[in-house]
């Protein structure tokens, strides 16, 4: 609970290993250059649309308003810049952004599930947008302790310009359900950093939802500290017109007999709409017997926008139970409108369903009812805006 990074990495014992996808991690700003665009990490996002937070561009307190809903038995509360539980879960920062807004956080919010802790319900923390023109720098730091369970929301809204870097802690045994949705208002900028450490035999889903904002870049990596542990991310998005929404995934396998699982759907509409997604799993020498998959679906409403998709794998050792990925990007099924048409559903109708049908599957797989109603209507709400309203009843 109280190792320092540079503990946690000697303890690791691993090698280095390069990746032009991953570029060594350091807190000295000095090592993170500003980038131009044309580094491979940055070289799909729009930084001029990014307010200055991957340059110079002054960070203050006030950008958004916290509101926590803790469930029973859930401790949460503010703990210092300077705390130990500031990379406990070995995060180092990758890229100049989540480096300066390290840097720049006065503090950190920590939710903390006390071992052997069956919480009933979701923990919430509520992440209000002020409108505030200066940009923040927000951490936050969810530890589930040995054998505990639990489900936590991180829920963005409102107009703001945030970095902040989320560390996630699974201690062995332990199970965490991880959400964090971004709801943003249009003109909201919103990078993100998150990193989670996964114990022997134990489980974790992370859930990213990306919905509004001008630009949002989620970057989520995990790594293990023993064997037997799972992860398994689920990410859903809806990219409106001039929106650029972008997730990048690392998996870093760095025990044996570990698994991950990796899928992530979205929807597409408007002139300028742009979806990223970059996904890529190293398998290290020690790793053996690992099992892994990532998947990325982009479903093309419109004419006028972009998905670009890259799966990735890294293998260092040829003892795996399996990995494997794939990737598509593609319009509406004409088979099943026809289908849908042919048995006397409007085209509207017909489209809906599809769309609805596209993402149901992987809804259901949240587990967590409340977010599984909202993201229902929400992904209704977007049909709205383009889609359906331009074509008859």
């Amino acid at each position: 609970m109280t190792a320092t990074v540079d503990q946690v990495r000697d303890a690791l014992e691993l090698d280095k290993v390069e990746s032009h996808l991953h570029p060594e991690g350091s807190f000295d700003l000095a090592d993170h250059a500003v980038p131009t665009g044309r580094e491979e990490i940055w070289r799909f996002t729009p930084l001029k649309r990014l307010r200055g937070i991957h340059q110079d561009a002054p960070f203050a307190e006030g950008a958004v308003k916290l509101e926590v809903e803790p469930a029973e038995g859930v401790v949460v509360e503010t703990i210092a810049a300077d705390s130990p539980l500031r990379g406990s879960s070995g995060l180092v920062p990758t890229d100049r952004i989540s480096a300066r807004a390290w840097a720049a956080a006065t503090g950190a919010t920590l939710v903390r599930v006390p071992a052997e802790t069956v919480a009933p319900g979701a923990t919430v923390v509520r992440h209000h947008g002020t409108g505030s023109e200066t940009a923040g720098a927000g951490h936050a730091v969810i530890v589930a302790e040995k054998f505990s369970k639990a489900t936590v929301v991180l829920a963005f809204d409102g107009s703001a310009v945030v970095a902040d870097n989320i560390e996630i802690v699974v201690e062995d045994g332990a199970e965490l359900t991880l959400v964090s949705l971004q709801d943003w208002a249009d003109d909201a900028v919103h990078h993100s950093t998150q990193h989670a450490k996964v114990g022997r035999d134990a489980t974790l889903k992370h859930v990213a939802i990306s919905f509004g904002g001008d630009v949002v870049r989620h970057d989520a990596t995990a790594e293990y500290a023993g064997p037997g542990g799972s992860v398994e991310m689920l990410g859903l998005y809806f990219a409106d017109e001039g929106q650029h929404i972008e997730h990048r995934l690392f998996v870093d396998h760095t025990a044996p007999k570990t698994k991950s699982h990796v899928v992530y759907k979205g929807a597409l509409q408007g002139e300028g709409a742009h979806a990223v997604w970059i996904g890529n799993v190293l398998i290290r020498k020690v790793a053996e017997g690992i099992e892994t998959y990532e998947e990325n679906r982009n479903l093309v409403l419109t004419d006028g926008c972009q998905a670009d998709s890259v799966p990735n794998l890294e293998i260092e050792t040829g003892e795996i139970e399996g990995a494997g990925h794939a990737s598509a990007t593609g319009r509406f099924d004409d088979e099943q409108l026809f289908y849908l048409r042919s048995r006397g559903v409007s085209e509207s109708e017909a489209r809906r369903l599809v769309v609805h049908g596209f993402f149901f599957d992987l809804i259901r797989q949240i587990g967590v009812p409340e977010i599984e109603d909202k993201l229902t209507e929400t992904v209704e709400a977007e049909l709205a805006k383009n889609v359906l309203k331009a074509l008859p009843a």
